[in-house]
């Protein structure tokens, strides 16, 4: 097992397979792609060789981000490659669903497990001011197809915008109402190149938890692969809102994630100040060096990130990681 010194266990992978993406969310790339190095993505070879020592070291679910990881022309071969790598048992994708209903038969086809998409709002002309894309409607139908598919989960990301989220809950509860979706408010965090829009536009989730508390939604036990959010149920709701507060006490506490992007770097944190890279180790069907690369690297993993600080590490924006 991959354990740091603080007695975590990390059992959950978040693999970006590229930093490009086809929107432009003012939270993440109001101008557009930033791809600052034209070194290529990690090919179909080298995730199956990164995933192989992952998983003898216990990890036990794989989320692929991007960027936008539907751009990768060879996603679904990538998802049935996940699937075939003995030990991982749930692989899982985050998407902004520009082509969600085109695609989500095939990469379900292909082993997909679970499914996160990206709503930042309900309303057609916030979704397409936040995003830059007019595709609400296309994607609020993938959604519902993905729901006919039975997904182990479907569910929405929506990042706290104080211009756009603050009254925003009565109309999510509303979507959820009668869809077992995870809906997941996610605050806004502080990257390299939106200090000034953060201090404009961060929302703390607690007003949503402190609402959710008075209206009878009670707080859900995580399993050993769940994420940071937390998660509230409801008995007159199908779907389920969970919160996503990384500036909260103890938030580093469960930690459970490493995260590897498209161009071979580890990220023991997401706002880790050094990168580690380990791309020169993937070109062997050896697993040791790589095992032995990760088991060496979790050993420098903080016990905590310093956003509190006002410290983003190396993190330019969320499109380089996946968040």
């Amino acid at each position: 097992m991959l354990t740091d010194r603080f007695a975590r266990r990390f059992t959950y992978l978040r693999l970006s397979l590229t930093e490009r993406c086809n929107f432009r969310c003012t939270y993440c790339l109001p101008e557009g792609n930033d791809c600052d190095t034209a070194e290529s993505d990690l090919n179909i070879h080298e995730v199956r060789r990164l995933l192989t020592a992952f998983a003898r070291l216990g990890t036990r679910k794989v989320r692929l981000t991007g960027g936008e990881p539907a751009l990768r022309r060879d996603l679904g071969e990538i998802i049935g490659l996940c699937k075939s790598i003995p030990g991982i048992e749930k692989v899982a994708l985050t998407t902004n669903g520009y082509n969600l209903q085109k695609e989500i038969s095939g990469w379900k086809k292909a082993g997909l497990d679970a499914l996160n998409i990206s709503v930042d709002s309900l309303d057609p002309t916030i979704f397409s001011r936040i995003t830059g894309a007019d595709r609400l409607h296309y994607i609020l139908q993938g959604i519902d197809q993905a729901l006919q598919l039975n997904f182990q989960k479907v569910k929405l990301n929506t990042v706290l915008l104080r211009q756009h989220n603050t009254h925003s809950l009565p109309g999510f509860l509303r979507f959820i109402k009668d869809r077992p979706v995870s809906l997941r408010f996610i605050e806004l965090m502080r990257t390299n190149d939106n200090i000034d829009f953060y201090q404009e536009q961060h929302l703390s989730g607690e007003f949503i938890r402190h609402q959710l508390m008075e209206d009878g939604w009670q707080l859900q036990p995580k399993t050993a692969t769940d994420g940071p959010a937390l998660e509230y149920a409801h008995p007159d709701y199908a779907g389920r809102v969970g919160l996503i507060m990384p500036y909260s006490k103890d938030f580093c506490a469960s930690c459970n994630r490493l995260r590897v992007s498209s161009k071979g770097e580890l990220f023991l944190c997401l706002f880790a100040d050094e990168h580690q890279s380990l791309r020169e180790l993937l070109q062997s069907d050896d697993p040791a060096p790589v095992e032995a690369f990760l088991q060496r690297a979790i050993g420098g993993k903080e016990e905590s990130h310093h956003l509190h600080q006002q410290r983003s590490g190396q993190t330019r924006h969320l499109a380089m990681i996946g968040g």
